[in-house]
């Protein structure tokens, strides 16, 4: 294959700058593009060259024909999707291919394969991977839904059938509530993935989130980068991601890395992907589902491995081999992530839009901030809550749950309300501190989380003006102070 040596990047935010950073340090040209609404963005600034895409802001990052043309004005020879958008969408990498562009991802026929829950449950299915009982075909009759789910046995988990993210799944206890959560699932998988067919599978209560990185060429090498616990979650939307699980078996760990990687192997899976299970308290495994992109979380990877996954997925897309075995692979220490949302926690969480008007950022060693934001820049109400994503890293659990106090005691954002807060309770939540952590972990704990917003900056800036007017007083009186 050609080597790439200008991507066009197919995203905003957070995500569209980190790619354009791995494109610098390949010495390769980055193309952005933006909507009316991100004329102020960073990611712009950045690129060696953008353009913009008129007309609505969520359709200008969706409409793949005026990406692509774009793409071949400005000579590209790639493009990379991100995450969300069109990142796992297999006409878009089709129609790249179509046009002569190398799309930074999988093959259209495995993201067509795994973004089908369904089919990517049965592939997998047969590949050895255990799966929770369920159905194998897409269900769009409620009636007939509720029978299987008396045959499964309450509870059970209503999924989208064609979507992911947490979009278009509701949990029923109850079998009187069925049809209700049934048609709320129905109309969330349209409105968010444009199809109404959902699946059904057994609830597993408590049980813990871990994903697995894996990575694999086009020579059959495959790979995985270790675990990820995301098992902090609110409304199935992860809220805080962690490398390595703090509290896995060393057997479960190992049989999760074996399954997921025979599996890609089998399955002639090419590029960066996740393979996503659930553990239940007796450490049974089932598979949930498979990302063909690159994960939000991927940073807490990148730090327990040293290495940088955006690269890598641009050098798989080359043609090139991986540039290591698994056992060259060594992992070190633990990362945490924490999402910063711009949503307010007193008011259910509701998305919350403003200008920057403060931004004050914590660093330090063991400390990244991947985030498009700066001070007076106007976050758009058009796209998701996540402004940035906090990581920290330390030798050790203890280490990195104390840094990331640290660091969040030193994160202000003022403008509009964020989940900064939130994020400074669970640190000193004595079952986060212990990594006792479930998906139902945060549901039992919001209602002792005290969620009111940070403490202003204002008050830092009232105590430093208190200490400059004291000083002032000294100096007058012809006292000597000592800095």
């Amino acid at each position: 294959m050609k080597k790439i040596t200008k991507v066009l990047i197919a995203n905003r935010g957070e995500i569209a700058l980190r790619i354009i950073r791995a494109t610098q340090e390949l010495e390769m040209k980055s193309v952005a593009i933006f909507s009316e609404v991100d004329v102020e963005g960073v990611w712009v600034r950045k690129a060696d060259e953008c353009y913009p895409i008129m007309g609505d802001p969520v359709q200008a990052y969706l409409d793949y024909s005026v990406i692509i043309s774009i793409a071949k004005k400005a000579s590209c020879d790639a493009i990379h999707p991100g995450y969300g958008f069109l990142s796992e969408n297999a006409d878009f990498a089709r129609a790249c291919a179509e046009n002569g562009l190398i799309f930074i991802g999988p093959k259209p026929e495995h993201i067509d394969l795994f973004g089908d829950k369904m089919a990517s449950k049965v592939a997998m299915k047969a590949v050895g991977v255990p799966v929770l009982e369920g159905t194998d075909e897409p269900i769009e009759d409620k009636k007939i839904g509720a029978k299987i789910a008396t045959e499964i046995g309450f509870p059970v988990i209503i999924k989208a059938a064609f979507g992911g993210g947490g979009r278009g799944m509701r949990i029923v206890k109850n079998p009187k509530d069925f049809y209700d959560m049934f048609e709320s699932a129905v109309n969330e998988s349209v409105k968010y993935f444009g199809r109404g067919e959902v699946f059904i599978e057994k609830f597993v209560e408590n049980p813990r989130h871990i994903e697995v990185q894996v990575m694999a060429d086009k020579y059959g090498n495959v790979v995985h980068l270790g675990e990820r616990d995301c098992s902090i979650q609110r409304r199935h939307q992860k809220v805080i991601e962690i490398a390595p699980s703090p509290r896995l078996s060393p057997d479960t760990r190992k049989e999760l890395y074996i399954i997921a990687t025979k599996a890609m192997f089998k399955l002639g899976y090419e590029s960066v992907g996740t393979v996503e299970f659930l553990v239940d308290e007796k450490d049974n495994i089932y598979f949930i589902e498979m990302n063909t992109r690159v994960q939000v979380e991927h940073p807490v990877t990148e730090i327990i491995s040293g290495v940088d996954i955006i690269q890598r997925m641009i050098e798989i897309a080359e043609g090139d081999k991986l540039k290591f075995l698994q056992e060259e692979i060594s992992f070190r220490g633990y990362a945490i992530e924490f999402r910063i949302n711009a949503e307010n926690p007193q008011k259910n969480f509701m998305p919350s839009v403003g200008t920057v008007s403060t931004y004050l950022t914590p660093g330090g060693p063991g400390v990244r901030l991947d985030s498009a934001l700066y001070a007076g820049y106007k976050v758009p109400a058009n796209y998701d809550s996540m402004i940035g994503k906090l990581i920290v890293w330390s030798l050790d659990w203890e280490g990195a749950v104390k840094k990331a106090k640290r660091a969040l005691d030193e994160f202000y954002i003022e403008g509009f309300p964020t989940n900064i807060a939130l994020h400074r309770q669970i640190v000193r939540d004595v079952d986060f501190m212990a990594g006792n952590l479930t998906t139902g972990y945060l549901d039992k704990k919001l209602d002792i989380f005290k969620l009111g917003e940070q403490k202003s900056v204002k008050e830092e800036e009232s105590k430093i003006a208190k200490i400059m007017e004291f000083i002032k007083k000294l100096k007058i009186n012809n006292i000597k102070v000592k800095h």
